[in-house]
């Protein structure tokens, strides 16, 4: 059972963190939220000056909380891909430099396998074959899950992000940023059922559609059109907490429909939730009744790994090294990268 040290640095939160195998024994997270706030949404050039200010300190306090010291660490691991370039690049140079002072081995972890490993943290039994619901900022995907590094990418969005239509109508309705919580608690004030909005569907040259991808960019539009409707009218203030959760309670149907028809065409009993959106209030009791009337096994991380942290990313890490996994020191930042080309990160 492997004990690895991993640095998660792929956009705004500088995150380390020490697992053993699936055991958390530290999981430090320092995040830049209240410094993008101002600007709507996150800066590249900032998020990656505030992560070199901060990478140090963040280790040496998820050293300090394991109890550990170098000797007990058996790999040093960092996010490689996808993320803002520049920061990716500052934990991955922490954490080879970190391998080389301590001769210890160096693993590039996919920030997306990262999130899938998020439920392995808490459900220490769950083995492949799963689906993982994978929805955050910037991804929107089904993923089957067949063995460690091992991915087929069933259904993804063919535009916005779940999240990134939760951060853009949250703007749009003058909420803030990040946008996901803040809807997420306004819409317990609102009327899920107060206005119809479209699930959107993907068609296919035959006439059909793919019941698996989605699309967020009409719901947002139809969204912006409701709203300059309701200005238009100007009778009464904007019902902005009926619209959150009209808006919410779409996108949570959207990804239940997908994923519960996806996991059953394939023979999945359990579904995996993993990224920012798997904290969404709706999401989860829409999944979790579906669920339970197809005898489907649902589940949804911690909130405390939902967001980017470097558990998850250590525990990735631990699995591929205990399966002697290891990455080349000269493997680089990826701002794309597919998530089925995972095992290219490792020698051999």
């Amino acid at each position: 059972m492997a004990t690895v040290l991993a640095i998660e640095t792929s956009c705004d939160e500088t995150g380390v963190a020490i697992v053993k195998n699936r055991k958390v024994l530290s999981n430090v997270v320092a995040s830049q939220i209240p410094i993008h706030q101002q600007y709507g949404g996150v800066v590249p050039e900032v998020a990656s000056r505030h992560h070199l200010e901060m990478v140090n300190p963040v280790l040496d306090q998820a050293l300090e909380t394991a109890g550990l010291d170098w000797s007990a660490i058996d790999g040093v691991a960092a996010t490689c891909a996808p993320g803002l370039v520049g920061a990716l690049i500052t934990g991955i140079t922490t954490a080879k430099t970190l391998a080389l002072v301590h001769d210890k081995p160096f693993l590039g972890i996919h920030h997306l396998e990262g999130h899938i490993y998020a439920s392995y943290l808490t459900e220490t039994s769950l083995q492949p074959p799963f689906l993982c619901l994978l929805v955050s900022g910037g991804h929107t995907s089904l993923i089957h899950v067949k063995d460690c590094g091992v991915y087929q990418i069933l259904g993804h969005t063919m535009d916005d992000a779940a999240g990134e239509a939760f951060d853009k109508v949250s703007r749009l309705l003058n909420l803030g940023y990040p946008g996901g919580p803040i809807i997420d608690q306004l819409a317990t004030q609102g009327n899920p059922k107060a206005f119809a909005l479209p699930e959107g569907k993907i068609s296919l040259p035959n006439g059909g559609y793919h019941p698996y991808h989605s699309s967020f960019s009409g719901l947002k539009t139809a969204v912006l059109r409701l709203v300059q409707t309701l200005e238009k009218e100007k009778s009464t203030s904007l019902p902005v907490a009926d619209i959150a959760a009209s808006f919410q309670d779409t996108v949570a149907k959207i990804l239940t429909k997908r994923a519960i028809a996806c996991a059953l065409d394939f023979g999945l009993d359990t579904i995996a939730i993993g990224g920012g959106v798997a904290a969404n209030s709706g999401l989860r009791k829409h999944l979790q009744e579906a669920a339970k009337i197809h005898d489907l096994r649902v589940l949804f991380p911690p909130l405390k790994y939902c967001t980017d942290n470097a558990a998850m990313i250590a525990c990735a890490a631990s699995d591929h090294l205990n399966r002697g996994h290891i990455s080349p020191l000269t493997l680089g930042a990826h701002s794309r990268m597919s998530l089925e080309d995972v095992m290219l990160l490792y020698k051999g």
